[in-house]
């Protein structure tokens, strides 16, 4: 297979028709190599308009969706990163790229090693995966620049807004089936949040979602 052909397909056919015109988010897609990160047995797949499942019902999430989200979190060097899901460690990898530092939890310990094996092989060095459950937040490093939140939500949970830096964002994929919204909330200041819904789509839900003390839009 020729990779970089396809990676280049995958830019020019999937995601810049869908209005990903940012010419870093479209750099960043040529340069991180995804098929580094999905599983072996998926590799002839690194680059279709698929979501390609990684194990223990998770996925990652398709081409167009990463480079959405990157796209609207207009990312800064400074920028601190928190992401709730390692996954394969491909989407922290790109914050990496672009980021000072990333903390990437995950939940699922099978992930957790998988995502820190393909971090640590394709020599990314200012990403920690961390295992434990994150969906309310992860404090030790609060607060951040940036939280991306990479499974489904039924409501961002108040705590996790209390963790962003005054001029953050978060991104979460926010609702349930058969439609979420991909959102947007950036804080203006102490207490108040703007937020916009890019687009719609399904993604799988995370583990542990909270029931109940949320901020609703």
């Amino acid at each position: 297979m020729n990779f970089e052909k396809a990676r280049f397909n995958m830019v020019e056919q999937q995601i810049r028709p869908w209005e990903v015109l940012d010419p870093d988010v479209l750099d960043l897609l040529m340069t991180v190599k995804r098929e580094e990160f999905v599983p072996a047995a998926a590799r002839s797949l690194a680059f279709a308009d698929v979501e390609i499942p990684i194990g223990c019902g998770q996925v990652m999430l398709k081409p167009v969706i990463e480079g959405k989200i990157l796209q609207a979190l207009q990312l800064h060097r400074s920028d601190s990163v928190l992401e709730i899901g390692a996954g394969s460690g491909y989407f922290a990898a790109l914050l990496a790229a672009r980021t000072e530092w990333v903390r990437t939890v995950e939940i699922e310990p099978a992930l957790v090693r998988f995502a820190h094996e393909n971090l640590a092989r394709y020599g990314v060095e200012n990403v920690i995966v961390e295992e434990g459950d994150a969906v309310q937040g992860w404090a030790s490093r609060a607060p951040y620049d940036v939280i991306v939140v990479s499974g489904g939500l039924p409501e961002v949970p108040k705590s996790l807004l209390e963790q962003l830096k005054v001029g953050g964002r978060l991104f979460a994929f926010v609702g349930s089936m058969p439609v979420m919204k991909a959102r947007l909330i950036t804080c203006e200041a102490e207490g108040r949040f703007r937020t916009e819904d890019v687009f719609e789509t399904l993604v799988p839900m995370l583990r542990n979602t909270p029931p109940q003390d949320t901020f609703r839009f």
